[in-house]
């Protein structure tokens, strides 16, 4: 089953971070990295639960700049494809 696939809690579909558009926002759900890479995600502020926001791009694409916990964090897109997230609806 693709995260895509899934549904949340709130009823919105289950996509991956390095998925969404600059501008929105999103909830983390899950986190699929395993050891040393977890906690750094984790000890970043990508919890279960956290807001973030796509808020810039670099020149050639990669890395991402998100917003979570009110303060910006530079993210290459395959270690944002490891986090689940469902979009905040407005």
């Amino acid at each position: 089953m693709e995260p895509s696939d899934r549904t949340a809690p709130r009823g919105g579909a289950v996509t991956t971070l390095d998925r969404i558009d600059l501008g929105c926002r999103c909830r983390v759900v899950g986190i699929r990295a395993s050891g040393a890479l977890r906690k750094r995600l984790f000890a970043m502020g990508m919890v279960p639960g956290a807001d973030v926001e796509a808020i810039r791009v670099a020149p050639l694409g990669d890395p991402v700049e998100y917003r979570v916990k009110g303060y910006a964090l530079s993210m290459r897109r395959a270690e944002a494809g490891l986090i689940e997230v469902v979009l905040e609806e407005e």
